[in-house]
């Protein structure tokens, strides 16, 4: 018997980050700079990007009270971590190192076998770079 719910078979499809307003702009470009991901949407509220098969939107917070109201939109923190898995943390660390990146910490080998890099966003959203060691 399978105790795994049937709708944990699906990927992530989207993950919507919460932007300031004040650095909506900056953040945008940052994803268009940074990542070189292809745009699908964008109104004066959100950018959506495709992510591999995952999207990104950006959301302005003012836009996002409707999406979570009654709840309070909450303020970016350290309290999650985006990992994209990469060939050569070294490579791609070098290469947004270029783009004006800076990094918070990397590359490190990690005691759980990748080589990590980590940095974020102009929102302070936290992304890592992961390759299997």
């Amino acid at each position: 018997m399978n105790d795994q719910a049937s709708w944990t078979d699906g990927a992530i499809s989207a993950i919507t980050l919460f932007v300031p307003d004040v650095v909506m702009q900056s953040t945008t470009q940052f994803y268009q700079q940074t990542f070189g991901l292809p745009m699908v949407f964008s109104d004066e509220n959100s950018m959506v990007f495709q992510f591999g098969s995952t999207f990104i939107n950006l959301l302005t917070e003012s836009a996002a009270v409707e999406l979570l109201a009654p709840m309070a939109v909450p303020k970016a923190d350290a309290r999650a971590l985006y990992t994209i898995t990469v060939a050569n943390t070294d490579q791609v660390y070098a290469e947004l190192r270029e783009r004006g990146v800076e990094f918070i910490n990397g590359p490190i080998d990690r005691s759980w076998g990748v080589r990590t890099a980590s940095f974020a966003d102009p929102a302070g959203h936290l992304w890592e770079l992961a390759q299997q060691i």
